[in-house]
C-alpha cells in the first residue's frame, strides 16, 4: 500500500488534481487506493474530472461507476466520458465562473529585435491556406475569448507594442510590381486599441506608400474612432469575426456584441470601406445553425455584396496546449467538448459535422454569390477536400487559392491585381 500511495503521489504532482474541488481529490484519491489506477489511467481520470468542471456538466462523483474490475471501472467512465463530449453542447443550463467584467492589463513597449511579417502561424501542406502574411503590429489581445490560441502564446495580461515599429514599416522592402495580402489580426485584434503608440498612424502612412498592398484589419471591436476621423486607404479591408449572440456572451468574454460589430462595420462601409466577415470559429450547439443563420441573414438585409470583399467560415481546431491552457484556467467554458478528431495534426470536429456547418453557412449566402460585386468566400485551414463538399468546388494548389482570392479583392477595391 505504501509503495502505491508513493506512486499516487508522484503521478498527481504534474497534473491539474491540486485544482480539483477538495471533494473531487478525496474521491480520486480513495479510488485510486481501492483500484490501484496505472499512472496513465490516473492522468486520464484527473483530466476528465477537470474537463467535466470546466464543461459545468455531471462530475466524476456522479458519473464514477461502480465494479470490482479496475478494467471494466476505467472503461466505463471514459464511456459516459466520451458520451458527453460527443452530444451536442447546450448553454440552457450553462453557468459562468470566474469571467472578468473588465479588461485589465498593462502595456509594455520595447523595440522588439526583427519585424514579425511572416506566413500564417497555422499555415500547413495538409489544408488550404491562402498563404497570407501577417504582420505583428501588437503583441497579445485584451479580449478574452476561451477558444483563442493566443494565450499559448504570450502573457494574456501584458499587451507589448515595438517601439521602433514604424520605422521598420516604412524600411520594408516589397515588389512593388506584386500584390500582397497582409493581416495585422493574428497575435492580437487589429483594432481594440485604436491608434496606441501610433500603430494605426503608421499602418496607413505604409498603406498609402504601398498601394500594391491590401491591409487587412480583422476585429471583435468596435473601436473605429480612428477609421471615421481619417481618410482610410482603399487598399485596406476592415474585417469583422462573428459567432452567435450565445457563443459570445459565453465564449467571447469583453468583446463587442453583435450588433456592435455589425453597427461599426456598416458605419465604415458607409463611408466607402471594403469590409468582410469571418465566421471563425462556428460552434456546434442546441440550435446552432438556426441562430447562425439569423446572423447571416441580418448581414444579408444590412450589406450589399459591393460593399462586402469576403466571408471565411472555419471551426474549432486545437492544438495540446492551447488545450492544456484551457485546462489551467479557473473558469467554464464549454469549447472543448466537442468530439476530437485528428485535423492536421491537431483535433477538431468529425467531418460530417463541418460539413453540415460549412454547406449550411455557404448556401445561407446564396444572394452574393452572383453577379459583378459578389462576394470572395473562402473557408480557412480546411483541407481541400472539404471544399468540394461543402462549396461544390477547390482550389488545385495553394497558389490557386492565393490568386483567386487577391484577383478577387483587387477588383473589389478597384486596383490592377500584379501577380
Amino acid at each position: 500500500m505504501n509503495s502505491y500511495i508513493e506512486k499516487f503521489n508522484t503521478t498527481i504532482t504534474k497534473t491539474f488534481f491540486s485544482k480539483l474541488p477538495q471533494n473531487e481529490q478525496e474521491f480520486i484519491r480513495e479510488a485510486a487506493m481501492k483500484y490501484k489506477f496505472s499512472h496513465q489511467e490516473l492522468i486520464q481520470i484527473i483530466n476528465i474530472s477537470r474537463d467535466l468542471g470546466l464543461w459545468d456538466e455531471p462530475r466524476i462523483t456522479e458519473i464514477f461507476p461502480d465494479h470490482p474490475s479496475r478494467k471494466v471501472v476505467f472503461a466505463k467512465l471514459k464511456e459516459k466520458y466520451e458520451s458527453i463530449r460527443n452530444t451536442p453542447n447546450s448553454y440552457e443550463n450553462f453557468t459562468l465562473k470566474n469571467i472578468p467584467q473588465e479588461q485589465k492589463y498593462t502595456f509594455k513597449t520595447k523595440a522588439k529585435e526583427g519585424f514579425g511579417l511572416g506566413l500564417c502561424p497555422v499555415v500547413s501542406e495538409k489544408t488550404r491556406c491562402c498563404n497570407l502574411l501577417t504582420l505583428d503590429a501588437v503583441e497579445s489581445c485584451g479580449f478574452d475569448c476561451s477558444y483563442c490560441s493566443i494565450q499559448s502564446f504570450y502573457n494574456q495580461n501584458t499587451i507589448t507594442f515595438d517601439s521602433t515599429f514604424k520605422d521598420k514599416l516604412l524600411n520594408l522592402q516589397l515588389d512593388p510590381n506584386k500584390t500582397y495580402h497582409i493581416g495585422t489580426g493574428q497575435a492580437s485584434d487589429s483594432l481594440m486599441f485604436g491608434n496606441r503608440e501610433g500603430v494605426l498612424d503608421a499602418l496607413f502612412e505604409f498603406a498609402h506608400k504601398n498601394p500594391n498592398v491590401i491591409l487587412e484589419f480583422k476585429t471583435k471591436s468596435d473601436n473605429i474612432k480612428y477609421l471615421l476621423e481619417n481618410d482610410v486607404p482603399q487598399n485596406i479591408l476592415c474585417t469583422w469575426s462573428l459567432n452567435t449572440p450565445t457563443i459570445i456572451e459565453n465564449e467571447e468574454h469583453l468583446t463587442a456584441s453583435l450588433d456592435k460589430r455589425i453597427a461599426a462595420a456598416r458605419k465604415l462601409a458607409d463611408k466607402g470601406v471594403k469590409v468582410g466577415f469571418h465566421f471563425h470559429p462556428i460552434v456546434e450547439y442546441v440550435g446552432y445553425l438556426d441562430e447562425y443563420q439569423s446572423v447571416y441573414e441580418k448581414l444579408i438585409l444590412q450589406f450589399k455584396p459591393s460593399e462586402v470583399a469576403l466571408v471565411s467560415f472555419g471551426t474549432l481546431t486545437f492544438i495540446k496546449p492551447v488545450i492544456k491552457q484551457l485546462r489551467e484556467r479557473e473558469f467554464r467554458s464549454k469549447i472543448t467538448q466537442i468530439p476530437h478528431e485528428d485535423a492536421s495534426g491537431k483535433t477538431s470536429y468529425p467531418e460530417a459535422t463541418k460539413i453540415e456547418m460549412f454547406k449550411h453557412a455557404y448556401e445561407s449566402f446564396a444572394p452574393w454569390q452572383n453577379g459583378e460585386e459578389k462576394v470572395f468566400f473562402y473557408l480557412c485551414m480546411e483541407p481541400h477536400e472539404l471544399w468540394e463538399k461543402t462549396f461544390g468546388y477547390n482550389y488545385a494548389t495553394n497558389n490557386d487559392f492565393e490568386h483567386a482570392m487577391l484577383g478577387a479583392y483587387c477588383k473589389k477595391i478597384g486596383q490592377d491585381y500584379l501577380i
